[in-house]
């Protein structure tokens, strides 16, 4: 599998990153273990977590994915087989980017990974209140001691984040190697207008969050009743609308198409997006992973990178042609794999 390389870095990455948020939520240690173990199985070896995941869950207050990692590193002895990313600032017991606290919280993240480094360590929202300067110089030490090896930036809008970045070359200090947007089929528009000119300004590499829109590209929800039997349901009600539900159907034409599932193809679209380096998903069965894991062998066609485009694309800006035409006849050919 070709890797990718985060930012002007040496880390080398596979083009799909595991997202840990579901540790501790919707798979408990043992699952996890099991996921984890496929996902190096096929190949891959980014995993993102966050020290807030995952206190939304009932009982849970935070820290709950990291613990489970750390458990699954120290059981498995794979630690070297990942590039692992975690997050500081959006947690309500460790909020914001001080120096004071990214001290206290990577420290609290490294005991509950049982690691004593972090191969990138994401500023999880922008804080308006801290100097630049104070950021990236906590960031210095972290690096300077061996704890982080690269920085990223997730929640940031553009503006901000070319701030921070000229910061760091004024300043003589450790710039963003990554970002990590929302951004899927559905929630395009913030990352493409905003954040995408300044990532490649910045040579950034992109991984996405929200990669499948919290399950819906999965094309498992067509309606309320299908949103009210999930533990995620609730995340998509806002994409069952006409436009989402045309993205879904031209998922699974393509998915039809290449003998596939929905979200193996919503994930090879971003993988094919030239500024993305990987997209973030989560899985709850070892059957998901692998679905997963296929979307970065899947090689989508012209017409199945256009297709899905079209169906994407706010209404206003199909033409009056392509609305008439049936989705499954848009397109004949077919996409290949490796």
């Amino acid at each position: 599998m070709q890797k990718r390389t985060i930012g002007t870095s040496n880390l080398q990455v596979a083009p799909l990153v595991f997202g840990a948020n579901v540790f501790g939520w919707t798979a408990d240690q043992r699952t996890a273990f099991s996921l984890l173990d496929t996902f190096v199985d096929q190949g891959l070896n980014f995993v993102d977590t966050a020290d807030s995941y995952s206190h939304w869950a009932e009982g849970n207050q935070g820290g709950e994915s990291e613990t489970i990692i750390g458990k699954w590193f120290r059981q498995s002895g794979k630690r070297d087989k990942i590039v692992l990313a975690t997050k500081v600032g959006m947690w309500k017991q460790r909020p914001g980017l001080s120096a004071a606290n990214i001290e206290a919280a990577v420290n609290d993240s490294l005991r509950r990974l049982q690691t004593d480094y972090i191969d990138v360590y994401f500023s999880h929202i922008d804080d308006h209140e801290t100097p630049f300067e104070e950021t990236l110089g906590a960031y210095q030490k972290l690096i300077g001691a061996g704890k982080v090896r690269v920085i990223g930036a997730s929640n940031f809008g553009g503006e901000r984040l070319n701030a921070a970045m000229e910061a760091s070359k004024a300043l003589g200090l450790p710039a963003y190697q990554v970002l990590q947007p929302e951004y899927n089929l559905y929630d395009r528009m913030a990352y493409e207008n905003d954040l995408e000119p300044v990532a490649r300004a910045h040579k950034l590499a992109v991984v996405t969050y929200f990669s499948l829109a919290s399950g819906f590209l999965s094309g498992k929800y067509r309606s309320k009743a299908d949103t009210a039997k999930g533990a995620r349901g609730a995340l998509v009600d806002k994409y069952l609308n006409e436009r989402g539900l045309r993205i879904v159907d031209a998922l699974v034409e393509v998915a039809r198409r290449n003998n596939t599932a929905p979200a193996t193809v919503a994930l090879a679209w971003i993988i094919a997006r030239p500024s993305v380096t990987a997209p973030i998903a989560s899985a709850t069965s070892v059957a998901q992973v692998e679905s997963l894991a296929a979307a970065t062998r899947l090689q989508l066609s012209s017409d199945d990178m256009q297709l899905l485009a079209e169906a994407s694309a706010p209404r206003n800006n199909r033409s009056a042609q392509d609305r008439q035409r049936p989705i499954a006849m848009r397109s004949k050919h077919r996409s290949k794999r490796d």
